[in-house]
């Protein structure tokens, strides 16, 4: 565990433009979350999901919200610790920020981040895969900020049963994913407006055609309904979404 006190704030160095998928491969691999990945994350994701700064402003004001006095709130999948950085200074309570990634290259990013920030809380980074099961204890707030997506079907009701045994009633669970449509001319629509959004956030074809081709068999988006049944059967009580384009989509999760 790390607490941070008044100590000056740290310099991080500046993002990085991703370039990860700019130039032809002959073979494209499976997507890893690896040190190339880590160096240009921030820049990824701003560029590839829609209305990201909304997004966490938006999970900022729920997990402000039910956050309680005491407990604690966990980031599962916390990346860069962006989601992190930007709650401390919402979230009024006593609470202990946890990140969890399976990336150690993403954490040590993280614990950059959030030295630099200065954060005002005590804050735990733990490196934990989520297909070995994870003890959730004592949390108001739990969230999956484009995380589900990456656990493989087979093991994701075991972690949202894992969540929902850590939480205490009344808490929320804050998930935001890619989603599939169940009608196929829309799914194809919604992709084709995604990828154009992309474009115009300076991205190739090249760059979007093999990043798609290498998070194929990686990333798996389930259907609304699915996402919402998963929940319900592991135990909250009430779900509902709270953003939504296209196909991304948030929902909150009430225990």
């Amino acid at each position: 565990m790390s607490q941070l006190s008044a100590r000056q704030p740290q310099r991080l160095s500046p993002v990085k433009a991703d370039r990860l998928f700019a130039e032809p491969r002959p073979l494209v691999t499976d997507f890893k979350f690896d040190d190339q990945t880590a160096d240009v994350f921030d820049d990824m994701v701003r560029r590839s999901v829609p209305y990201y700064d909304e997004m966490q402003r938006m999970v900022g004001e729920l997990a402000a919200d039910f956050a309680t006095e005491g407990s604690r709130l966990y980031d599962l999948g916390c990346s860069t610790a962006t989601t992190l950085a930007g709650l401390d200074p919402l979230i009024r309570q006593d609470v202990t920020f946890v990140g969890i990634d399976n990336a150690p290259a993403m954490l040590a990013k993280a614990r950059a981040k959030l030295e630099s920030v200065g954060m005002t809380r005590p804050f735990e980074l733990v490196c934990a895969d989520f297909h070995d099961g994870l003890a959730i204890t004592d949390a108001s707030v739990v969230m999956l900020i484009l995380t589900l997506q990456f656990v493989r079907p087979l093991y994701r009701e075991k972690l949202i049963r894992q969540i929902r045994a850590g939480m205490a009633n009344n808490g929320c669970l804050l998930l935001v994913e890619k989603l599939i449509s169940p009608n196929s001319m829309l799914n194809r629509l919604f992709i084709k407006h995604y990828y154009d959004f992309k474009l115009r956030n300076g991205y190739s074809s090249t760059e979007i055609t093999q990043k798609r081709e290498a998070l194929e068999n990686v990333l798996i988006p389930y259907r609304y309904e699915e996402n919402r049944e998963l929940l319900l059967s592991c135990g909250f009580r009430h779900v509902e979404p709270f953003f939504l384009w296209y196909n991304f989509s948030g929902i909150v999760a009430i225990a």
